[in-house]
């Protein structure tokens, strides 16, 4: 039988080593460098797939805004979408998920660009607290989707 002092550090050396092993496991998966998505050679297995997915009359957002924007209370918000395809994409924009339609405070502009290009524009104004989150323009005709986001949060300005 152990004495109680020895006892009571090997409980203590078992919970430190319990904690460090977890330490180790959890380091060592954020460190992982494994690449999800498009295969690194460029190419989908099925030929199909590499045709849809690279075709050339797909889709594409050419222009956007920034990812990351804060704007003042009070002053206009305003987002940035241009894109390709043939034949001409289909933009739609969403705010956190959900699709977003023009109202009083917010519009909507969309441009034809030549035969393959759009431009749309979202202009919110005057911005409130309820205007941050994340939009996202999504470009789309019959032959792919493109997306991008654009990340908002409010500042106050003092004057």
């Amino acid at each position: 039988m152990l004495p109680r002092c020895m006892l009571s550090i090997l409980i203590i050396a078992l919970v430190l080593s319990a904690v460090e092993s977890r330490r180790g496991r959890a380091r060592s998966r954020t460190k992982s460098k494994v690449q999800i998505g498009l295969p690194i050679t460029g190419k989908y297995r099925d030929p199909e797939s590499d045709q849809y997915y690279n075709n050339n009359d797909g889709a594409k957002i050419v222009l956007a805004s920034h990812f990351d924007l804060e704007y003042v209370l009070g002053h206009k918000i305003a987002f940035l979408c241009i894109a390709k395809g043939s034949p001409r994409p289909h933009i739609t924009w969403f705010k956190d998920g959900v699709e977003i339609f023009a109202h009083h405070y917010l519009h909507i502009h969309e441009w034809p660009i030549g035969e393959d290009r759009v431009k749309s524009k979202i202009e919110i104004d005057p911005a409130t607290q309820m205007d941050a989150g994340v939009y996202e323009c999504t470009a789309d005709n019959m032959y792919s989707i493109d997306r991008r986001s654009f990340k908002t949060d409010f500042s106050i300005a003092f004057d």
